[in-house]
């Protein structure tokens, strides 16, 4: 997943993140916020965990090599067991996003792969291995990745740009039987990220740049009826939908330190904080049960080994 936010002193990168030690049980990393460590035995970066449907098992991205960094494989894990099972590993950068990229429906996980020529979206079985793996999408002038699952399982929304640019984000809608063109529901100049399907299908939610700072929206699954959810000072990234679909958790620095974790109304009003931590927490994601799944790390995730997975109830509502 892309990192928006830049929280740290290079003092904190030194400081760096904590490896596979931090998921080891009991560990609370200095935490009075009743987060728990999910406890996963794999070294580097374990990210963008979100839940399964029956919320029994956790995907998550690992990255090798650090924090975003080098090559990144896709697991499941058992929340019971702690049994892992490796679904994507080819040694390029293969990355799911947090909230709906695994769908009932579709009896499939969504994710992009960095594989040659350029970033594209996949799926696969949860019960597949590495190698059944089978591409979506395929345009020759644009990337695409940050995929998320219609409720049905017969679309998937996600995030495009240019080839090798950062910038123009544009959320892009694609059925999978391809009987329906692509079709774009915001605009280039708008350079808008990271979509998330709403749990009745009707709405869709997505971070974008104004002024200079990441707010997040949400739309209806058409690309009509655009509006602001967020307000106030610092970013706000990397959110999804509330099993009800009525809230939405997300990753802000808006207390004017590190990122933690917020749920806000689908409605707007003041955002409710979830987890108060020095370090950074982001990547949400809800269980149908209400737990949520996120990323963490002692500093700055940025140039450090990289984050852990942890788990904390949702404060009353």
């Amino acid at each position: 997943m892309h990192c928006w936010l830049r929280l740290f002193a290079v003092l904190a990168v030194i400081a760096g993140c904590s490896g596979s030690g931090d998921n080891a049980p009991g560990n609370t990393n200095g935490r009075g916020d009743g987060a728990a460590p999910f406890g996963i035995a794999l070294d580097g970066s374990l990210q963008n965990g979100a839940w399964s449907p029956d919320s029994d098992t956790v995907v998550l991205t690992r990255f090798r090599d650090g924090y975003n960094e080098g090559a990144a494989d896709i697991y499941t894990c058992s929340v019971e067991t702690k049994t892992l099972r490796l679904l994507v590993s080819d040694g390029s950068a293969n990355v799911n996003l947090p909230g709906s990229c695994w769908s009932r429906a579709a009896g499939a996980i969504v994710f992009s792969s960095a594989r040659d020529p350029h970033d594209e979206i996949f799926m696969i079985n949860p019960a597949g291995s590495p190698g059944d793996e089978v591409r979506i999408t395929g345009r020759d002038a644009f990337m695409a990745y940050e995929p998320s699952f219609s409720p049905d399982g017969q679309w998937i929304v996600f995030e495009s740009h240019p080839v090798d640019v950062e910038t123009q984000g544009v959320i892009m809608r694609h059925r999978l039987d391809g009987t329906v063109a692509y079709q774009a529901l915001t605009g280039a100049a708008e350079d808008c990220r990271q979509p998330n399907w709403a749990p009745a299908g009707d709405m869709i939610l997505y971070q974008k740049l104004t002024g200079g700072q990441w707010d997040v929206w949400i739309m209806n699954s058409d690309g009509t009826g655009k509006r602001q959810v967020t307000a106030g000072p610092g970013d706000k990234t990397d959110a999804s939908f509330s099993p009800d679909g009525e809230w939405i958790v997300f990753s802000s620095d808006q207390a004017g330190r590190t990122a933690n974790l917020y749920v806000s109304s689908i409605h707007g009003g003041a955002a409710i904080r979830v987890t108060d931590y020095d370090g950074y927490d982001g990547a949400p994601s809800w269980s149908s049960d209400w737990r949520i799944v996120f990323e963490s790390c002692a500093g700055d995730p940025d140039g450090s080994a990289g984050t852990t997975l942890w788990v904390i109830n949702t404060p009353d509502l």
